[in-house]
Parts: structure tokens; sequence; C-alpha cells
């Protein structure tokens, strides 16, 4: 028997199975209090999906206002945080939107389809905005390569990654693979989209208008991925698997499509008045929302979703999280053209409801009123925690515990041979397994992709205008310091942006962290939070939106702290963009900002010890943001010929994959007053590796000296080192001063065999 409203008020003391639906028993009350009854249980589906911690944040808002009020005077912002993703203006009447998502617990249950309907859901928060989808990245971290479960996960994630952005004719243009015990049964799969538009093509979710229609389109509803914001992504995972297993939802990309042609044609030709995406909550979000966002009222004749299943039940049709579906707020006058041109993309289109002025969000299910709730509580009114937090008692210890009694290489031949197991380690190896897999190049506007320092498009092919993202985090540098864990994590993606030529702008982020419920969780949360929110304010870049993911952890064991920041920046001509790999011989190699003994929660220390303590590299974001300046003005002034951040495994790191990109050896020195091991693999902030033309030295050194940033040469490419050093004639070497040679054959062999031995093995 269907649970109508009228049977609702008739059985008040009706047992219901809130906590299976992920609610607590306080916030059961609170929904009968707001009623002033029991609810229906499709009503109990609509709240337990946007109460969950996914959808309401409500362990998270008391922390992301500081996103706002520490929000940096600027005028590039045309759309902040709570639209579906943030926009922001780039010139010329241009603007673009992009937003981190994670999709973490499904893609570990379903490594493929959980991957996958990752990269639909993110496409669609884009398009909602009314943007045409333009490139897609995926920061990734799983457990030790070597882990038998990250030889499953893995490959499935990539393959779902790939197999949805490769069908849907987006190139996959950046990211990062991460490997850490701390993921194994956790994996973390975030999803970040890029979509460009005009100024006046901005769209936002609202339904206004009394009269007006509300249209779902897109695929049918079916039983996939009920649960799944409420259950699987606000559950943490027991030893051995998740506690719950709802059904991960399952993506038809080239459904998805046909609904991104069909979309943007009908916003182009002006036939919707407000517009939302059906990700997480389903129907449920898509509703609540939309009618929270405007007038606040609207009918819903749920009866007229059009199902894949017809054995679903109402709750099911409303916690449904079947993926390619949209809903439109279209106004009775232009609902046939509406409708036309859904038919055109053979997209399948229904309406389901009106706006009215009721004030009251209300559902029927074939002629028996099954809903009837003030959509705000639904929507934007759900609980708010202030989660009690405190300092963990290990973490002084962990800080006190740092790596200077480490032993370190001092030999030639010992740091010859360390330079080999850097650049083999899994974090530090070529990924090019995993990147062949998806296309970076489809549609020809991409610029710069992986293994690059930051994803470049261009966006205006007439003036050549272009945007560069980076998406970055140290977990391990969070650990030690979630404060200066998150500003070393934003530094990083800034820094990337700026090597490849492009001002950053603005930024959005990807909350992973463990249980909210754990004080000591909340804590790194609150301070990588304001971390985070204190570093956007110092550097000048707003937040435009992103995600927080809780939970992550198996059994009492949390994921490292993993704030995933993008940074978002705008280039005026891809033409004039730095790449990373050098050119001709002679051409000189610079390393920009100052190297220390900083060693604590480094790639050397992790890798070579399997060591996590001390405290972080000390970060000073005005230095930063003046090495930024210096990238950029290099760049635009054509005096830099090659750029790359030295962040992970340090100078000889990224020098490493300077010169195995260009293909071209080079000489380098060590600076004099720094020890070798020290130059070659600290992990000091706010550093660049940068190649300049003999012919513009001088320019270039000067306006370094003149805004104070330090430039010290410590090398020169060229390409006929081999012989001299006893090696066959035109065989490329890197040479370190007197210290060590090293073929870069050899280089390449350790640092691309990694992945794919592991994985075949």
């Amino acid at each position: 028997m269907t649970d109508t409203i009228v049977h609702a008020q008739g059985s008040p003391e009706q047992a219901q199975p809130f906590a299976e639906l992920g609610l607590k028993p306080d916030e059961y009350e609170r929904i009968r209090e707001i009623l002033g009854r029991r609810p229906t249980s499709a009503e109990l589906a609509m709240y337990s999906v946007m109460w969950s911690e996914h959808c309401s944040y409500k362990s998270s808002k008391v922390h992301l206002r500081q996103f706002g009020e520490k929000k940096p005077e600027t005028d590039v912002l045309l759309v902040g945080i709570g639209e579906n993703a943030g926009v922001v203006d780039i010139g010329d009447g241009w603007a673009v939107t992009f937003k981190v998502e994670s999709h973490n617990h499904p893609s570990y249950v379903e490594p493929y389809q959980g991957a996958a309907t990752g990269v639909g859901g993110i496409v669609r928060d884009i398009l909602s905005m009314g943007a045409r989808p333009v490139a897609v990245m995926d920061p990734l971290r799983f457990g030790p390569l070597d882990a038998p479960d990250t030889r499953r996960v893995l490959p499935g994630v990539v393959a779902g990654i790939g197999g949805y952005g490769n069908c849907l004719g987006l190139p996959n243009i950046g990211g990062e693979v991460v490997f850490d015990d701390s993921y194994l049964g956790n994996p973390l799969v975030n999803a970040l989209c890029i979509g460009a538009m005009r100024h006046e093509d901005i769209h936002l979710a609202s339904a206004k208008g009394v009269g007006n229609l509300v249209v779902l389109y897109g695929a049918r509803t079916g039983g996939d991925g009920i649960g799944g914001v409420s259950v699987l992504a606000s559950e943490t995972f027991s030893e051995g698997g998740p506690t719950k297993r709802p059904s991960v939802q399952v993506g038809d990309p080239f459904m998805e499509k046909l609904l991104i042609e069909a979309t943007l044609e009908v916003l182009q030709a002006g036939l919707v008045e407000g517009i939302q995406d059906l990700g997480g909550a389903g129907i449920s979000c898509a509703t609540s929302e939309l009618a929270s966002n405007g007038e606040g009222g609207m009918h819903v004749w749920l009866d007229r979703a059009p199902l894949r299943d017809a054995s679903l039940s109402p709750e099911e049709i409303l916690m449904s999280e079947s993926q390619e579906r949209m809903c439109a707020i279209v106004t009775p006058a232009n609902l046939d053209a509406f409708l036309g041109l859904c038919r055109k993309w053979d997209v399948e289109a229904v309406v389901i409801g009106e706006v009215n002025g009721s004030g009251r969000l209300t559902v029927d299910w074939h002629g028996e009123r099954i809903v009837d709730v003030p959509p705000r509580t639904v929507a934007h009114e759900g609980p708010v925690y202030e989660r009690p937090y405190a300092r963990p008692d290990w973490q002084d210890a962990l800080q006190a515990d740092g790596p200077d009694d480490l032993p370190r290489p001092s030999t030639p031949a010992d740091l010859r041979s360390t330079l080999l197991a850097m650049v083999a380690a899994p974090n530090l190896a070529s990924k090019s397994w995993i990147t062949s897999q998806y296309d970076r190049y489809v549609l020809g506007n991409t610029v710069l992709a992986q293994p690059e320092d930051s994803g470049m498009v261009r966006i205006d092919e007439e003036t050549g205008r272009g945007v560069a993202v980076s998406t970055d985090c140290n977990g391990r540098f969070a650990k030690l310091d979630p404060y200066e864990g998150a500003r070393l994590a934003l530094a990083e993606s800034y820094r990337n942006v700026a090597a490849t030529g492009a001002v950053p702008l603005a930024v959005t982020n990807c909350l992973n962290f463990g249980s909210p419920e754990d004080p000591s969780v909340m804590w790194q949360f609150a301070e990588a939070t304001r971390g985070l929110a204190d570093g956007c304010l110092e550097l000048g870049i707003p937040v435009t939106g992103g995600n927080v993911s809780f939970y992550n952890q198996t059994g009492g064991t949390p994921i490292l702290p993993t704030p995933v920041v993008g940074v978002l920046g705008v280039i005026d001509d891809v033409d004039r963009r730095t790449p990373m790999a050098w050119g001709p011989d002679g051409e000189l190699i610079y390393v920009l900002g100052d190297t220390h003994d900083e060693f604590a929660g480094s790639e050397w220390a992790h890798h070579v010890h399997g060591h996590l303590g001390g405290l972080p590299p000390v970060l000073d974001l005005a230095r930063e943001r003046l090495l930024a300046e210096v990238l950029v003005a290099g760049s635009r002034d054509g005096m830099l010929t090659a750029a790359h951040d030295v962040s992970d495994g340090g100078v000889a790191q990224a020098i490493v994959e300077m010169a195995l990109r260009a293909g071209v050896g080079a000489r380098c020195w060590v600076p004099d007053g720094l020890a070798p091991f020290t130059f070659l693999f600290s992990e000091s902030a706010s550093r660049a590796v940068v190649v300049v033309a003999r012919s513009e030295e001088l320019r270039f050194t000067e306006m370094c000296q003149a805004r104070g940033l330090p430039a010290h040469r410590v090398g020169v490419v060229d390409s006929g080192l081999g012989a001299d050093a006893g090696f066959a004639p035109g065989t490329q070497v890197l040479q370190v001063g007197d210290l060590f040679t090293v073929a870069l054959d050899e280089l390449r062999q350790a640092h691309e065999g990694t992945i794919p031995a592991a994985l075949s093995a």
C-alpha cells in the first residue's frame, strides 16, 4: 500500500527505517517537528538523501563559511559558492566554469562504473551552468601499487574514466595519481570538469514563474544508485569492505553526449527558465533545490517519470541516482519547441510538474499525495553540526619525529642510485600507462596535457585565449600539519598554473577526509579549511565551490587528510605557453627560489625509508606570488623556453622529467653552499626550474634581481656530453657536476617501467 499523507496522519506511531537510510534519531525527530506528523516513506526518502553528509554538508558548513567570509576582493567571480559550479570571467566576454567532486566509495565497490559516473556527474554540473564542457581531469589516490586490491581497483577506475570521457569526446588533460597505504580499501576518485560560455549564457538552478512547467529529460530512471549519497557516500568502510553496498550508478556516455547537445541547444534557443542536473539524490535533489531556489512552490506528478524498471516504488524513484538526467523549468509557451529539440537529439522528455505559489513541494503518485513539505527544509535547512574537534594526542610526537636522523646518501655512487630509485618510485614514476588510456587531444583545443605542469585548453580560437588548470595535494604534508598542508597544496597548484604561463585566477577544492565523528579527523578538516581560506585570501584568488567527502576510512583507520586543490588560470594567447621540455643546446637552466634542508613528508623519506614525521616545508605565500609573477612575465615576454615546478622529489625529479620530455641531456652542478643531497632531493616550496635562451639571460636575471627573487644558474642543455663521459656517441646523458653521469635511457627505463611492471604482475 502506498504511504500517503492521509495514511501518515492516521498512523503516527508506525515504525520507520530512518536509521537504515542514514538518519540519526534526532534528525528523524526534527523531520517530524517540521511536518507536524510522521513523514511518509517518500518524504523520509527525500529527507534522508538531502540531509546526508554528501548533499547537506552538515558537518562541514560551519567551516566552509570561511571561504565566503575571507573571500578576496576580486571582480573575476561571476557565480560563487552555492550553485552547481562556480563561474569566473576570463576576459573578452568569455566565462569559464569549473568544479571538482568525489566519487570515492562507489569507485571502490565497482571501479569501472564508479569512476565513469563520477565523470558523467561532474560534466552535468558544468552543463547545468549553461557551459559547453571542454575538458576533464582526475585526481586519483590508491593503496600501495603492489597491493592485490590496487590491481583490482586501479585498472577499473582508469578504464571507467577513459571509457566515459573518451566516448563523450572530452579531453582528459591532467590530474594526479598517488599511492599510499592509507588509501588501501578507500581509494579517492575525484573528477574535475571545465566548461566555457559567453557571459550572457550563464544559467542558474531555480524554479521561477508560477505556471511554468517542470520537464524531466534524458535517460529513464532505474534502480541504480539508490541510497548512494545517504549510505554509500556517508558511511565508513569496515574492515574487508563497505558496510552497505547499494547499487552503484551505471553510466551511458552516448546518452550523456546526446543530453549535452540537446541541453546546449535548448539553452541557446532561450527555452529554459531554470535548470538542474540529476546527480546525487536524483529527483529529490532536483525538485527540492529548484523549488527552494525559486519562488518556493512546486507540484510533481511522480508517476509520469519514465522508468527503466516498472517495479520501482515511489521512494526508489525519488532516491534513484540513475545517470544522464536533467530537469528544466520551461514556460508553457516554450514547451513544444523544447520537446521538439529533445526529439531532434533522441532525448526523452516529459512534463512531471508545475511551479506554483504554494510555498510547498508536493508530489502525487497515481492521484494520491505522498509528499507535502517546505522545500527549503529539504534542500537548504538541513542539520548543521558543530562537531567536536581536538588536536590529536599523537600530533606532537609525529611532528617531533623528524627525518634528520635518517641515513642520507653521500657518495657519488649512492647519490646516483638514489636518483634512479626515486624516479622509479610509484609516486614519481611516469603515469603514462594510465594517461595513455585517456584521449587528451580530442576537440583539437588541448594545448598542454599530462605530464605537463598544468593542463591547458584554448577557449577562443580567434584570439588564442585559454585556461590552464592544475590539481594538487600532498596528504603527508597535511598529516604533519593540516593548516600548512592545505596551504602547500594550494601553493603547488598555483605554481603549476603559473609555470605554464597562465595567471592564477580561482580555486575549486575536493576535501577528502575520514569520519567527521572522530574529533581528530574533524580537527584536521577544520585546520585544512582554515589554511586554504587564509591562503586564498593572501594569494588574492577566490574559492568558487567544490566538494567535501567524509567517511573515507577503513574501520578505524582514516586516509591521510587530502584537501585536493584545483587552481584555474587564464592566458591571453596559448601560443605563448611555457612547456616542460627544454630546447636546443646552450640554453641555461636556473632554479628560482631558495632550497633548504626540508625532508619531512618528502617522497625521499616516504619511499626510501617509509618514514613520516616532522614539520612540512616552510611556506611563504608572498614569495609564491612573486615566483608566479616572474614565471608569467617570463612566458609572456618570451624569456623562458621551458619551466617546471619543483615539488615531489625535488630539483632532481624536475630536471629528470624535463630532460626525458625533451629527449636531450644536460650538464648540471650544485650551487655553492648546498649539500648535493639537499640540492637534489629537498622539497622546499616556492621553487621552479626554468630554462632561458642565452640571448635572454641578462634580461631575465635583471628582472629576477629587480623583483627580489633568487635565481641560481645550475646547468646548461647539452646534447653532446655522452661521448665525453664514456658513453656511445649520440647517447643523451645527465651529468651532475663531478658526482655522477647517468644516461637518459637508463632514467627512462626506471621512470617508465614501474607501473606497467606492477600491474602486469
